[in-house]
């Protein structure tokens, strides 16, 4: 149907018209009505016109590789959508829903040149809008990025933290306690052949002296190490809740989609069951007197 100009007004995208020009542009676009759940576009349509919400609500969404529905947009009033896909020429990346009752303005590239002649200020707001719309995208994206906690904890570390790591290791190994065992047994029996020219004789305290120095060094390094071991945990288990919460979000969308087919399936069946016959009433025709 034909757009009156003073819709047009209402919009912030054509907000530095004036009248003359909108209603110039009014001949041009179309005002088009969308009942709920009616789908604007379909992904990998060829696509001609972009749309400017008017009022209603419409989700824009595409499916990822795992076959989940992924909200991309929730165009609200004066927002434009289908807007990339029709400057480039290209199909769809993504589709349009009308979750209920809604009016949106319908615009080719025809309809943009007329605008952008008359107002070249309109494109700045056109720019906005989109960018808008990409950095929501990107967000999105950024969001829903799988990330290895293990990666992004190594991406961070420093020198003296994967240090901390190789002494960790190391010293939890078999490997180190035959090494100590085998070095602490070379010492008290090179010590106790040499009598007393030996430079740490029985009791060897130079030797307890060195453990205890030694360990006073490996436990704070150690505890260095499971410092960095809890905060993979830490950021394991953020992952994880963010994982969750998206199955939890995508399971409620289901249950949403199953319980609006079960509608759709009762008003079937009401329409094909029809009206009910009435009952005639008591005492009618053919009833004794």
């Amino acid at each position: 149907m034909a757009c009156d100009f003073s819709v047009l007004k209402e919009v912030p995208l054509f907000a530095l018209l004036d009248d003359d020009e909108l209603t110039v542009l009014a001949g041009q676009v179309e005002l088009r009505q969308f009942a709920a759940r009616q789908r604007i576009y379909r992904k990998g349509d060829l696509s001609t016109r972009a749309f400017i919400m008017v009022s209603g609500s419409v989700q824009v969404s595409t499916i990822d590789e795992d076959n989940q529905v992924v909200v991309l947009d929730m165009p609200i009033h004066g927002d434009v959508f289908g807007f990339a896909s029709m400057l480039a020429k290209t199909t769809h990346q993504t589709e349009a829903i009308a979750l209920e009752d809604t009016e949106c303005i319908e615009m080719d590239t025809n309809d943009l040149t007329v605008l952008l002649r008359r107002k070249p200020d309109a494109g700045l707001d056109l720019m906005t809008v989109m960018a808008r719309q990409f950095h929501a995208t990107e967000e999105l994206v950024r969001l829903r990025a799988a990330r290895n906690p293990n990666t992004v904890i190594e991406d961070a570390e420093t020198l003296g933290e994967r240090v901390a790591d190789g002494v960790a290791s190391f010293g939890g190994s078999w490997a180190f306690i035959g090494a100590v065992f085998l070095v602490l047994v070379c010492y008290a029996i090179v010590n106790v052949m040499l009598g007393k020219r030996a430079w740490d004789p029985y009791p060897f305290i130079l030797l307890n002296l060195i453990l205890s120095m030694l360990a006073a060094i490996q436990a704070p390094v150690i505890m260095m190490s499971q410092n960095r071991q809890d905060k993979k945990d830490r950021l394991r288990s953020e992952l994880d809740f963010d994982v969750n919460r998206r199955a939890h979000a995508e399971i409620q969308g289901l249950a949403h989609r199953i319980n609006l087919l079960h509608d759709r399936l009762d008003d079937i069946d009401e329409v094909l069951r029809g009206p009910r016959p009435l009952r005639p009433p008591p005492g009618g025709p053919g009833t004794a007197t």
